[in-house]
């Protein structure tokens, strides 16, 4: 069999688990496909079927990203902006930090890990992926503020990760002291050339996109610019990740400003709706299908305790930034259930799996580890976090930033 009939099985089983909409039961759709994909590992028909950062960076995120940016709320954007851009950013480099200190003492009775490992774990396990968990949040508490930050946040903080990824990565190759003159040197440099490109493209989008009145070219050029972008801003050795996001959220402005009387919107809901599903099903069954081979390793008391590690840095972390800054702090409530639930809702998803394949393909040794309790601690976070949202949204009270 070819990979084509291997991957048109894989997208028949994703499309029999969306039709059954397990959402309605605010069951997410990630957690069974992820739970699947371990399930046909162990069919041979499956046996050759392999994903590979490339793949995931070239193929899947563009589409995933551009979708996001302009689908989100033009509103919720320009109201949490400075919370999402800090969290997104400061709040991503802390969180690192304070989990990667965090794995390297509490691993160290378990299995013993260098700082340099300690933190390159740590920069594949903080982005964050809700998926399907933003509307769960949504539909069971009404906290449309809370699930528009935690979708925002998880949007910009996909670049952020891979500079830091990049950066701890050499330095565990290469044995280098780190240096936060050249992490903050790269993080600007990547950053900006990414927003540069997103910028670039998203206006030529914005003014090209008025050329034609025919939808099917309007939305052929909405897949150039979410695709293009990317690819030129990682040429030039920026941030792919934020060209996309830039664009889409440029595109999302245009609509709501000057093109309101067309029906771009729905024609581009129309191609991009299926399009993302279609991608999420393939992508999460090929991660189950990936993971199952590094399950099978004896440190799983240390994935354990690292899972809650990144979850309890999260919530410090957001707690810090969300109470300690008044003009947010006013916003939410004072019972710390805000911090509870946003840190809850940090998922580790499709960012992380890139980034650890990424570290995979690399000679280094000692990358089994590594990439076996990145691995792990995924599935923990993709099984209990998902499956735990609903009940704890509905525990926590709620009140007020909606």
């Amino acid at each position: 069999m070819t990979i084509t009939h291997q991957v048109l099985v894989l997208l028949l089983i994703g499309y029999v688990v969306y039709t059954i909409d397990l959402k309605k039961n605010y069951f997410p759709v990630p957690v069974v496909l992820v739970l699947l994909g371990i399930a046909l590992s162990f069919l041979p028909f499956f046996s050759s079927l392999k994903i590979s950062k490339d793949v995931i960076f070239n193929v899947f995120l563009p589409a995933l990203l551009f979708t996001s940016a302009y689908q989100f709320p033009q509103s919720q954007l320009k109201k949490n902006f400075g919370i999402i851009a800090t969290l997104s950013t400061a709040g991503l480099f802390a969180t690192t930090a304070l989990l990667g200190i965090g794995i390297y003492f509490i691993s160290g009775s378990l299995v013993p890990i260098s700082w340099t490992a300690a933190f390159l774990l740590a920069a594949i396990l903080v982005p964050t992926d809700p998926v399907s968990v933003t509307a769960i949040i949504k539909n069971s508490t009404g906290q449309e503020q809370i699930a528009d930050i935690v979708e925002g946040e998880s949007m910009v903080n996909d670049g952020t990760s891979i500079v830091l990824f990049t950066i701890f990565l050499s330095m565990f190759e290469t044995g280098n002291g780190f240096s936060i003159g050249r992490l903050i040197g790269d993080f600007f440099l990547v950053s900006l050339g990414g927003v540069a490109i997103g910028l670039m493209s998203g206006w030529l989008l914005s003014k090209a996109i008025r050329f034609t009145h025919h939808k099917q070219y309007q939305v052929m050029l909405t897949i150039v610019v979410a695709y293009g972008g990317f690819y030129i801003a990682e040429a030039i050795g920026g941030s792919g990740v934020l060209a996309t996001v830039v664009a889409g959220i440029m595109l999302s402005f245009e609509i709501g400003r000057s093109i309101k009387e067309d029906k771009l919107k729905e024609s581009l809901d129309g191609f991009w709706d299926i399009i993302n599903p279609t991608v999420l099903s393939v992508l999460f069954l090929l991660i189950g299908i990936q993971m199952t081979e590094y399950l099978a390793f004896p440190h799983w008391g240390a994935a354990i305790m690292i899972f809650f590690l990144s979850v309890i840095a999260r919530f410090l972390v957001l707690g810090g930034f969300v109470y300690g800054v008044p003009a947010w702090r006013n916003e939410f409530d004072s019972d710390f259930s805000t911090t509870a639930l946003m840190s809850w809702a940090g998922i580790k998803g499709s960012m992380s799996v890139a980034l650890l394949l990424w570290l995979e393909s690399t000679a280094s040794e000692g990358n089994q580890l590594l990439v076996s309790l990145a691995f792990a601690a995924i599935l923990l976070s993709l099984v209990i976090q998902s499956m735990g949202i609903f009940p704890l949204a509905k525990l926590l009270p709620q009140k007020s930033g909606g």
